[in-house]
């Protein structure tokens, strides 16, 4: 079957996030949405229609981790093709359609199946007449769900995390787990090769299962809570305590308290603090006590403010959504709803504005730019850090936020 992955309009919804990369690479669980996408699909071949400035990121990025053969924001043939947007969120396998029919969520186009030579993701970004015909196609009840924020993917956590350990580990030989640690469920607990638990630490898998990637270290007497997902390589520090649904990307450092949040890979919270519910790029590093506030003092539902838009969470729990290369300084307070842009620094000792645009630098003189020089040099000085080269698609990547986060952040 040929399967087109489809941005559409609304990816500036998962800002900051998405300001770099495309919908369906953001996380959820042991995986991206993409990942679960390809799983669950059976494609024969993969197209992927995005932003034009996201073309060179498909290309390099996620092309080449693909097993079968895949384009970007190539026009539909004369073959049926199984549309499918980005914001896709699949628990189980995709039932092929045998008629063309269309799976809608209000007026937006969940799953399309239709011959349609010619079609292509203009279309969809402008909303022609000829995408709009979709929604005319025999109405069929959805397979799976719409991801609407960012605060969707952090509040069904739980579920993507259960749902990929049973996948992704079915079958899977278990390694023994023997030493100087608690395991509690153990049948529920998986620790990679090469992982260190050092003494003291208690694994508690009894509300869901914990995954502890190839290569990670877990400090003495830090406490997990499944489901939990702790990407390779990653460090927890001694006295940690990370719970409900936490996932840990690949290579990040994390210690303090953290509650029901998604961190990305290479990121650090390497100290005391509290992060609850909420969502990292790659890159960031939250200084010594940065905390997080999650819940009003009212206990009413949260919002976001964005530029001049309040944006409705109708979440009770909702912390801070943090672009990729964000730095803060110690004992940094970041309350409830609160956005910060990519590249933007915290140096404040006051509470942090609920909402900093991207390449800002925030300090008790109030915000100014970023002078995007110094950044790319930090940038730069981080990634030599980890033994990684700058190269010019993050030179273009970097231009390429200049331009686009102000249209989505004013």
């Amino acid at each position: 079957m040929h399967v087109v992955i489809y941005e559409g309009r609304a990816w500036p919804t998962f800002a900051p996030l998405c300001l770099n990369r495309p919908v369906f690479m953001l996380s959820t669980g042991m995986a991206t949405l993409f990942d679960k996408q390809i799983r669950y699909l059976n494609a024969s071949r993969i197209t992927l229609w995005v932003r034009p400035e996201l073309v060179e990121f498909c290309r390099t990025r996620v092309i080449p981790q693909l097993k079968i053969p895949a384009t970007v924001n190539t026009p539909l043939d004369d073959q049926p093709a199984l549309l499918v947007s980005g914001r896709t969120l699949l628990f189980r396998p995709f039932t092929p359609p045998a008629i063309e029919c269309v799976s809608m969520e209000d007026d937006h186009i969940r799953i399309a199946h239709a011959t349609r030579p010619g079609l292509s993701h203009e279309d969809v970004m402008n909303r022609t007449d000829r995408w709009l015909e979709l929604t005319n196609l025999e109405q069929v009840e959805p397979e799976a769900r719409l991801v609407q924020s960012l605060a969707d993917l952090i509040s069904w956590n739980e579920e993507s995390l259960i749902e990929d350990s049973i996948h992704l580990l079915k079958g899977a030989k278990k390694p023994p787990m023997i030493g100087p640690f608690t395991l509690i469920e153990e049948d529920d607990i998986w620790i990679g090769d090469d992982a260190t638990i050092q003494p003291g630490v208690i694994l508690d898998a009894s509300r869901g299962p914990i995954v502890i990637g190839t290569g990670t270290k877990i400090g003495a007497n830090s406490v997990i809570e499944g489901p939990c997902y702790i990407g390779p390589a990653a460090q927890v520090r001694p006295l940690s305590y990370i719970k409900d649904a936490c996932t840990i990307g690949r290579l990040c450092k994390v210690g303090g308290e953290v509650n029901n949040s998604i961190m990305l890979g290479h990121s650090n919270k390497a100290h005391d603090g509290f992060l609850g519910h909420s969502y990292l790029g790659k890159w960031v590093n939250l200084g010594a006590g940065t905390t997080t506030a999650n819940l009003k003092s009212t206990y009413g539902t949260i919002s976001l403010n964005v530029g001049s838009k309040e944006i409705p969470t109708d979440r009770q729990f909702l912390g801070t959504l943090i672009g990729d290369h964000v730095k803060t300084a110690i004992n940094t307070r970041l309350m409830p709803g609160t956005y910060i842009g990519f590249c933007t620094t915290l140096a404040g000792s006051s509470i942090a504005p609920r909402f900093l645009p991207s390449f800002t630098f925030w300090s008790d003189k109030g915000t100014e730019p970023m002078n995007i020089d110094v950044a790319k040099r930090t940038m730069k000085a981080v990634y030599a850090r980890r033994d990684i080269r700058w190269t010019e698609g993050d030179e273009k990547m970097v231009t390429q936020v200049q331009q686009t986060a102000p249209e989505v952040e004013t």
